[in-house]
């Protein structure tokens, strides 16, 4: 199973939680590629701020001294809960040609459902006209979007929203975050 490389800060503790065992420097953080959600402790002295983007891969970490557990959103301090919506929305435009790319081929589910349809505010008109606009040609970026597909909100905020509800871990398909494991040991991570 794919790892997260990188993951950005949604709130850094730095003298942990309250209710830690161990006192030590943590920062709950949100991946870049599937959105997991994570808590790692921080090398001591090492600078840590909101939003910061932080390597998680499996190589030597310079600000990360360990990845503790992969949590869930209701795991989420307050701090990281304010947080995650604008440091989502900042990787959503980082990746902006990743998702670009899911409006040109997103797919059915199903005989009755397609992918674009679990984006909040896209029915059946919107679908038609998503998927007439990218037979004439691929969109290229978000106001491609918006601009060849009449009354459509803005595609990043729909992604954004999806992505939130994805976190919340009771969705029946996951487009953009790894679903949550009953068994956090199957992600690589221990709980």
């Amino acid at each position: 199973m794919e790892m997260e490389e990188h993951a950005r800060v949604i709130d850094f503790m730095p003298d942990g939680r309250s209710t830690d065992r161990e006192r030590e420097p943590t920062a709950q953080l949100v991946g870049e590629k599937y959105f997991t959600l994570l808590e790692v402790a921080i090398k001591r002295g090492a600078l840590c701020a909101l939003g910061q983007r932080l390597y998680v891969g499996k190589d030597a970490r310079p600000e990360v001294e360990k990845i503790k557990m992969r949590i869930d959103f209701n795991d989420l301090s307050a701090t990281a809960r304010n947080e995650l919506p604008l440091v989502a929305k900042n990787i959503i435009h980082d990746r902006e040609a990743d998702f670009v790319n899911m409006f040109n081929k997103a797919g059915p589910i199903s005989i009755r459902l397609h992918q674009l349809e679990l984006l909040p505010g896209i029915g059946k008109k919107h679908l038609k006209e998503i998927l007439e606009a990218r037979e004439a040609r691929p969109f290229e970026n978000f106001k491609d979007v918006q601009a060849r597909v009449a009354l459509l909100p803005d595609p990043a905020n729909l992604i954004l929203t999806r992505i939130t509800e994805e976190l919340h871990g009771d969705s029946k398909y996951y487009l953009f975050v790894r679903p949550p494991s009953r068994h956090h040991e199957e992600y690589g991570y221990s709980r």
